[in-house]
């Protein structure tokens, strides 16, 4: 029988599991493109140096995480209007996940304290459904990452700001479809290992 507790704790654990997975990811992000700038030398085709494009990233990290930063800019990289659209719209979803991650944290230790955690316990069976789900677009999403990508954008974007042209949006350049795909599969990584970790403990 389906109760809102039920309810209520597939919510919470679904809406966790996301943000950390995304949030983590978001951490993930730095080393993983120094590492591909690296490999792929991509910073030589933006004519910068490894530093330098990691503090224009940091400016564009600070920016789409920070509240409160309004003006978007960043020191080396041009961003035509299409783009700073995009990223506005970015910013938004990563204050959102930032947002619910936290009260998801707040809601884990609130209920611990009060020695209510029962009521975010969850049901193996569903924590296994949950754990397959994205099981079920891997072999595309891994095939097919560019096919995969561009379904992501239109799920989430309702326009195709998020086309950069590396004429007017040389970023683009170092950020390349290997880096999301890294990023992608540490999320991935994240999402399964929490619901892993449901099924297993006792």
């Amino acid at each position: 029988m389906i109760t809102k507790d039920n309810i209520f704790s597939l919510t919470y654990h679904f809406l966790f599991a996301v943000s950390s997975s995304v949030i983590g990811a978001i951490v993930a992000s730095w080393p993983l493109l120094f590492i591909f700038m690296i490999v792929q030398k991509t910073y030589e085709t933006v004519h910068m140096s490894l530093f330098k494009v990691m503090h224009n990233y940091n400016q564009l990290m600070f920016y789409l995480l920070w509240p409160f930063k309004k003006q978007f800019k960043m020191d080396n990289f041009p961003i035509s209007a299409n783009a700073a659209e995009h990223f506005a719209e970015c910013k938004h979803l990563f204050i959102l996940t930032v947002l619910v991650f936290n009260i998801c944290l707040i809601l884990h230790f609130v209920f611990k304290q009060q020695r209510k955690k029962m009521i975010l316990s969850l049901d193996k069976s569903v924590a296994l459904i949950l754990l397959l789900l994205p099981i079920i677009i891997f072999p595309f999403a891994v095939t097919n990452f560019d096919s995969f990508f561009v379904i992501f954008h239109h799920i989430l974007f309702n326009n195709s700001d998020w086309l950069f042209d590396p004429n007017t949006d040389p970023i683009i350049n170092v950020l390349t479809e290997g880096f999301f795909a890294s990023c992608f599969a540490i999320a991935g990584v994240i999402y399964e290992l929490y619901f892993a970790e449901k099924l297993l403990r006792k």
